[in-house]
């Protein structure tokens, strides 16, 4: 069980931004799951992992294939107070679900550096 959040490394958003999008999809997509998965992936220590994609359209299509594949997820769409334009894709959540089926989706991906 693990949630990832993947974000859309084109906007080189400032560290503290990325921090604060990656919050928002950790738990607009923990509040997507069913009770129990929320449940179990609680239990197990809320293991997470931030992937990086390239693109708001990469990040999309991911956002397509995990709803397709009946997890939970959800994109963060910034509010536009600050760095980006309101409405931008900054992240998407995906999870919390079992290992397998993330990775089915997001197993190619690299780590946020």
């Amino acid at each position: 069980m693990k949630q990832v959040v993947v974000v859309n490394e084109a906007l080189r958003l400032p560290r503290g931004k990325l921090a604060a999008q990656v919050a928002h999809a950790v738990l607009a997509a923990f509040l997507d799951a069913e009770p129990d998965a929320r449940q179990q992936w609680l239990a197990e220590g809320m293991p997470k992992v931030v992937l990086r994609c390239d693109t708001e359209a990469e990040l999309l299509q991911l956002y397509a294939l995990a709803t397709g594949a009946g997890l939970p997820a959800e994109v963060i769409r910034d509010a536009g107070r600050t760095v980006v334009p309101a409405g931008t894709a900054t992240c998407v959540g995906i999870g919390p679900a079992g290992d397998a089926a993330v990775d089915a989706i997001t197993g190619a991906l690299r780590l946020v550096r």
